[in-house]
């Protein structure tokens, strides 16, 4: 893995939330986007080398509506970059990581995603990220 490549945030109103990290940050978020397969929409700010992920749920039967209900407004995964994702996702299985999916598919901002089951990382959902160069 490279880096963090960005920490995910769930929460309710994405507006507002969008409002807080821009005084926070002193910049607003670089892009938006809806991710139907995930019943999301995101906004991502750049912080230095990472990025900050808000998440709010698009349908109420989405795994951010689903986290929000249970845990409430905050920090919902920690994304790592990586060149190669198949390889690292190999690895995290063969090390006792929890795979969510059974392949890497299209995320946000670009990038190819892969989730574990925060049961395998002390109750935080981990994600590799690989940027889509096609």
């Amino acid at each position: 893995m490279n880096k963090i490549e960005h920490i995910g945030i769930a929460v309710k109103d994405i507006t507002a939330a969008n409002e807080t990290y821009t005084k926070l940050l002193g910049k607003p978020p670089y892009k938006s986007e809806k991710v139907e397969s995930e019943s999301v929409e995101t906004s991502f700010f750049q912080t230095g080398e990472s990025k900050i992920e808000l998440l709010q749920a698009t349908s109420a039967d989405s795994a951010i509506a689903k986290y929000l209900e249970k845990r409430g407004e905050g920090i919902h995964h920690i994304a790592f970059a990586t060149d190669d994702i198949e390889k690292e996702v190999a690895r995290l299985i063969a090390e006792g990581f929890q795979p969510i999916s059974a392949t890497p598919k299209r995320g946000a901002d670009n990038k190819l995603v892969f989730f574990f089951h925060p049961k395998s990382a002390n109750g935080v959902l981990i994600e590799l990220c690989q940027e889509i160069t096609k």
